[in-house]
């Protein structure tokens, strides 16, 4: 066993030291063509451009660099992929009134299609009289009046967000009150101020298609699983063709992988008699994530945020939830509605914790996932963002801390490695233990 580990960590080392070095090599061209990127648009300050480090940059000299933009501009999908500062358009596919809409995203991204809405900050694109698209999200703009018209549909929403913090305060003020009179007054006040905001809610609704465009992250999706087919298809064939042999390159490689999901997780948290239906399971949402986090860990040259992103995520935790459910056993549904050995008066409160708790489990699968994963992309992307805000003035500055937001990345990168395996790690163990206890025996 100890000969067939060997080679194995070897070969781990020598990836590991690779990977690193490649992920260092992209990190400080990645710096040094954000640079690049800030002097072009010093130049020509009142030129646009629609890289979105550039973008940043953009405008006038003066303008104050907004790394909460930045940030968020990357770590958010989007209709476009970057690569080492070019553009690869994505296909847009909208479902609209008039039917099926498909064309390139490129007929948004250009320069002269740039516009700025008044109340929703960041990045806007027009295509022709057609379509905007704010932060991402396509809108129609002829049948919202236009850019004026979308600007007073904000508006409208900021005025409703005012009257509902005006009714919190009257509801605050109606719980102190001690007269009755002064309670009906209020109500009358609150009604009245509530149909106002009701009905500017109402108007301030941005029609819009249904997207349903293959975006940065469901580029990444793909990718994530065609490589993962790619991978395991060989895997499979390698058992074929040599049963009772050992295991040999890829084979080797991920073999210790697909052991530890299954006697490390799959059998003690369900038991050996019952691991073997949920393993196939386990193991391609263990690899999924595991192989979705890898990739999403060179920001610089797509930013895949796969993991990260909470409809992917949701998917995850709707599926673990709906095999929980259909698996559960009498024990199983006899203990979350009544709970054995509790006397009835207590089982009026502990019933619907017990009910409620089934839907929490896996809401904490998703939101524990993403917040991880988006978090680890927030962190070295503020490293880069420190380039531009210490290095504004002074070019010995923009380098020096450009070389030591380097250093920092680089620690991250070995820290998100680790934090990539982990989140895959605790999400398939967390989703055994929900099958397990869904098919675990009554104790007599």
């Amino acid at each position: 066993m100890t000969s067939k580990i060997n080679p194995l960590i070897s070969f781990t080392g020598k990836f590991v030291l690779l990977t690193i070095t490649v992920v260092f090599a992209f990190s400080f061209s990645g710096i040094c063509s954000e640079q690049d990127l800030h002097k072009k648009s010093a130049a020509h300050s009142n030129g646009n451009t629609t890289q979105k480090v550039a973008h940043a940059a953009a405008g006038p000299a003066k303008k104050q660099w907004k790394p909460g933009e930045f940030i968020m501009h990357h770590v958010a999908d989007g209709h476009q992929m970057e690569w080492c500062g070019f553009q690869i358009p994505l296909p847009v596919m909208l479902w609209t009134e008039e039917g099926f809409k498909c064309f390139s995203s490129s007929n948004f991204y250009q320069e002269k299609n740039q516009k700025h809405v008044h109340g929703m900050e960041g990045h806007a694109f027009s295509m022709g009289d057609d379509y905007i698209m704010i932060n991402e999200v396509i809108y129609y703009l002829k049948e919202n009046g236009g850019i004026h018209g979308i600007q007073e549909m904000v508006k409208k929403a900021e005025e409703a967000d005012v009257l509902l913090a005006e009714i919190t305060k009257l509801e605050k003020q109606k719980k102190k009150a001690e007269s009755e009179d002064e309670k009906l007054s209020l109500d009358n006040e609150i009604a009245s101020i509530s149909a106002e905001e009701k009905l500017l809610r109402e108007a301030s609704v941005i029609a819009a298609p249904f997207d349903i465009s293959i975006t940065k992250n469901v580029w990444g999706l793909l990718l994530v699983l065609a490589l993962m087919v790619f991978i395991f298809v060989r895997i499979a064939n390698r058992y074929k063709t040599r049963e009772g042999q050992a295991p040999k390159g890829i084979q080797n490689l991920f073999e210790p992988l697909i052991l530890f999901v299954r006697d490390d997780i799959a059998i003690p948290s369900i038991g050996a008699a019952k691991a073997e239906k949920f393993t196939p399971f386990l193991l391609s949402v263990f690899f999924f994530i595991w192989f979705a986090n890898l990739v999403g860990l060179i920001p610089f040259l797509v930013g895949f945020n796969i993991a990260g992103t909470m409809s992917i995520t949701l998917v995850l935790a709707v599926v673990v939830f709906i095999i929980t459910t259909i698996n559960g056993n009498k024990t199983y549904w006899g203990h979350m509605l009544a709970v054995p050995g509790v006397p009835k008066w207590v089982l009026i409160l502990l019933t619907p914790i017990e009910i409620l708790q089934m839907f929490i489990k896996p809401t904490v699968l998703m939101i524990r996932l993403t917040a991880n994963i988006t978090a680890g992309h927030i962190i070295i992307l503020a490293f880069v963002s420190l380039i531009f805000l210490f290095g504004a003035g002074s070019e010995g500055a923009y380098w020096g801390v450009g070389a030591g937001s380097a250093i920092f990345m680089i620690f991250m990168y070995l820290i998100e490695f680790l934090v990539a395996f982990l989140q895959a790690y605790v999400f398939t163990l967390l989703a055994a233990i929900y099958f397990g206890a869904a098919v675990e025996e009554a104790h007599h």
